[in-house]
């Protein structure tokens, strides 16, 4: 008896240790420092609702005029946060040619290590971004690395660490990678973990089991991978920051285990991408790591079904969107932790006014973070206002990039519903 007394007295210390602890860690998050609890996100106490913005170019902007205007058009747009790129790397063979265009570069890659800028065409870029959104009252998701191989992603470690003919999901196994990957996360972290600008670290924008480069037999559904990647990774930013909030960066694949999810071409059933796991990603799971804060997930179903888009379909783009949205909003009720809509996008500006309205609706009323791909600045002034960045990415008549979803305010019928779904969040916000 008193065996099982003493069981009981010591597990009520854990307990309220534990609750103690917590109420000191709360205690502990510095001001203005942008966090979550039951669900919703709060900055200082106050709960914060947010239209977001993304903007991978605007570290990429030679002008900081041009950074600032950006900036005040976001501000007039209602926009609290802005994910951006935390990474932008290149091969040592494209450095002559970087510094002839003033394209921004972090890392430099001339062999199994990479080299560090932290100049004028390096982090001090992305340091004027970080500082400059607080001067907006916008906070800064930085994601660390990049699925594909723009602006040098996961990839560019893969071919220079493990060579040649490896598939893609190599990059989340390989113990050198892994290590070359958490020295970036380490510096980029501790050059702004006390920064109350940033809201969030993001892993990765998109991890699948495949990127530009095939996935490989290791990576395949049931493997969980990229889950434990996750919770590896997660867990590692949480040593090195204890305060700021994490992420995932994926586009909210499911693996719906015990379900068959497809569709019907042409007289052969395909299994559905989105639900069978073959991403690598499980959206359901990866929302009850520990060190992840809040779910992110993406929706281009116009891109992702083609085959299934043509008139006279019974699939509808903006249904699907709807039942994603749900979807996403279910689980994220589970898990008792927030969600963002972090991409979508659609072509077409009457696409985009006929369908945004009722997505950002159903968003707005299962309490979603919004964030549309992608903001689009006008008046930008560097270089006549005409400049190629890399790739197809240009400044054209002071307009930044357009990649087909850029929304630009004098796309008045599009810019409006998303000014109008800011004021919202705004009156739901402390």
């Amino acid at each position: 008896m008193r065996l099982l007394l003493n069981i009981r007295l010591a597990l009520s210390s854990l307990l309220l240790y534990g609750l103690l602890s917590g109420a000191a860690q709360s205690a502990k998050l510095p001001k203005g420092f942008a966090t979550q609890k039951n669900g919703r996100f709060e900055v200082d106490g106050k709960p914060l609702s947010f239209v977001g913005a993304n903007s991978y170019w605007l570290p990429l902007l030679t002008s900081q005029d041009d950074v600032r205007s950006t900036f005040k058009q976001m501000q007039d747009a209602g926009v609290k946060v802005l994910r951006t790129w935390g990474f932008n790397a290149i091969n040592g063979s494209e450095l002559a040619g970087a510094l002839q265009s003033g394209l921004t570069y972090y890392q430099v890659w001339n062999s199994s290590e990479w080299t560090l800028n932290e100049g004028p065409q390096g982090l001090e870029r992305l340091d004027f971004v970080i500082n400059t959104a607080g001067e907006y009252g916008i906070k800064v998701i930085l994601a660390f690395t990049n699925n594909w191989v723009g602006y040098g992603g996961s990839e560019l470690y893969i071919n220079w660490i493990a060579g040649a003919g490896h598939s893609h999901d190599v990059f989340y196994t390989d113990p050198r990678i892994v290590a070359s990957y958490q020295r970036y996360v380490r510096t980029i972290v501790n050059r702004y973990k006390n920064s109350p600008n940033i809201f969030a670290w993001e892993m990765m924008n998109e991890a699948r089991c495949l990127g530009d480069l095939p996935a490989g037999p290791n990576c395949v559904p049931g493997t969980e991978l990229l889950t434990k990647w996750y919770k590896q990774q997660s867990d590692f930013v949480r040593s090195l920051d204890p305060f700021h909030m994490i992420t995932t960066g994926g586009e909210g694949h499911f693996f719906k285990k015990n379900q068959t999810i497809g569709f019907w071409v042409d007289g052969v059933f395909q299994s559905d991408y989105n639900f069978n796991g073959q991403a690598g990603e499980d959206f359901d799971d990866e929302l009850f790591l520990e060190n992840i804060d809040f779910g992110t997930y993406h929706l281009y179903p116009q891109t992702w079904y083609p085959q299934l888009d043509f008139p006279g379909s019974n699939f509808t783009v903006k249904d699907w969107g709807l039942l994603w949205i749900q979807l996403h909003a279910d689980s994220a009720k589970r898990a008792n932790k927030p969600v963002i809509l972090e991409e979508f996008g659609l072509t077409g500006l009457q696409n985009k006014t006929d369908m945004y309205p009722a997505w950002i609706d159903l968003a707005l009323k299962t309490q979603h973070a919004i964030m549309p791909w992608q903001f689009g600045a006008l008046g930008l002034k560097e270089s006549g206002g005409n400049r190629l960045i890399k790739y197809a990415d240009a400044l054209i008549d002071g307009a930044s990039p357009n990649d087909g979803f850029a929304i630009y305010q004098n796309q008045t019928s599009v810019w409006n519903i998303f000014k109008n779904a800011a004021k919202v969040q705004a009156s739901r916000s402390g």
